[in-house]
């Protein structure tokens, strides 16, 4: 496999991950799945993933996001709007609620389970 398709195939795990904790602590803009969602968004994912395979933590992933959104033009905003470009985790790390800071820490975690060159069984 090549390496851009093995870091998309990382970035759609990642984004599919957190549709379902989105979805599991009852976040009220869900986003789409893979394949439905628009470019800007699975251009984020594969950018975290690299992030993520160089050691970014997951607060340092987080600001990275903060960046990305930052420098499309997204801001802070109490509600998650694409339209608008607002969105309310666009707040310092220490900020976030705890769901999205495990969220970002699974991010992290998927990413290197899946990049480890180690062997595992099954």
């Amino acid at each position: 496999m090549s390496d851009e398709k093995a870091l998309e195939g990382t970035a759609r795990v990642c984004h599919a991950a957190n549709r379902a904790w989105q979805i599991a602590t009852g976040d009220p803009a869900v986003s789409p799945p893979w394949d439905d969602a628009p470019d800007w968004q699975r251009a984020s994912a594969i950018d975290g993933v690299r992030k993520a395979q160089a050691g970014t933590t997951g607060e340092e992933l987080h600001q990275a996001w903060c960046d990305f959104k930052n420098r499309d033009g997204w801001v802070y905003g109490p509600v998650k709007d694409e339209a608008a470009k607002t969105h309310p985790c666009l707040v310092p790390y220490h900020e976030l609620p705890v769901e999205q800071r495990r969220k970002d820490a699974l991010f992290a975690a998927i990413v290197a389970a899946l990049t480890s060159e180690e062997t595992h069984d099954g």
